[in-house]
């Protein structure tokens, strides 16, 4: 199967299906310039992120341009999961989105209904002048696009635990992402999602969700905590954010030079 994000078929959706582990990269320098280059190192999927870093929708076009020759498979998170907005992503070539604070299976299903065309959901349909079905020149688009869309939702808060499993049942539903801040805040111990109840709650969601048979992911620079997860059987797991990888990386060497103490980096288990 072509990895080409806008080839027939969606590989990054295939991998989890099957189950097969995909290690990824959290992009939030909005900048498509550090994407392409983050896309050289072999990840297997590269989040762009929509909702807390500074990215509009044409960053995140030019970004998904900038990485698409590379095999990274671009995720696209939303800002929030608003039809018109998720119409427009699709429209651009988004095939993987992740859509944050899905607290409901009304709300999931909702979100399914806005990646979907008529009759099945409630997509506008103006793909022919759009990057997804390159401007025509894939003539199948619109039967095959449903098929094509990865649709992965944010489980963070205590609301969203209780109603888990309702939200893996939702059909349309892909995979479900466990948002460690946003569940940490909920919980009572904002800033500490490395605390034991966030730890426990999250593992908990994690085989609820590998159980339903859906795929379970989330984002942790804590090495030894994503290394737990995949074992647990999550299959996309972010390893790190761009920049905080340059942050840390930029205070260390001018420390180096200026006889200062650096920075400290976040704690293992801090929030990203």
């Amino acid at each position: 199967m072509s990895t080409h994000p806008l080839s027939q078929g969606n590989a990054f959706k295939h991998a989890l299906k099957q189950r097969q582990a995909q290690v990824g990269l959290w992009l939030s320098m909005a900048d498509p310039y550090l994407a392409e280059v983050s896309a050289t190192a072999g990840f297997d999927w590269l989040l762009i992120d929509g909702e807390h870093a500074p990215n509009d929708l044409r960053s995140t076009l030019a970004t998904l341009q900038a990485v698409a020759p590379y095999r990274a498979q671009p995720v696209v998170r939303a800002v929030q999961g608003e039809t018109a907005l998720i119409k427009q992503l699709l429209d651009i070539g988004v095939q993987n989105l992740l859509v944050p604070m899905v607290d409901t299976a009304e709300q999931a299903a909702q979100v399914v209904s806005a990646t979907r065309y008529p009759p099945q959901g409630i997509r506008g349909v103006g793909s022919a002048v759009g990057r997804a079905s390159r401007w025509s020149a894939r003539g199948d688009y619109l039967q095959v696009a449903d098929s094509e869309i990865c649709l992965l939702v944010q489980a963070e808060s205590v609301t969203a635990l209780g109603n888990l499993q309702a939200i893996c049942e939702v059909d349309g539903v892909d995979g479900v992402f466990i948002g460690p801040a946003d569940l940490a805040a909920s919980m009572g111990h904002r800033g500490h999602p490395g605390h034991p109840d966030v730890q426990a709650a999250i593992e908990g969601a994690m085989r609820t969700i590998i159980a339903s048979g859906k795929a379970a992911g989330t984002l942790t620079s804590d090495t030894a905590l994503a290394r737990r997860y995949l074992e647990l059987g999550c299959t996309f797991v972010a390893t790190g954010v761009d920049v905080l990888l340059y942050a840390q990386a930029a205070r260390r060497l001018a420390a180096g030079f200026l006889n200062t103490a650096p920075v400290a980096a976040p704690a293992p288990g801090a929030a990203y």
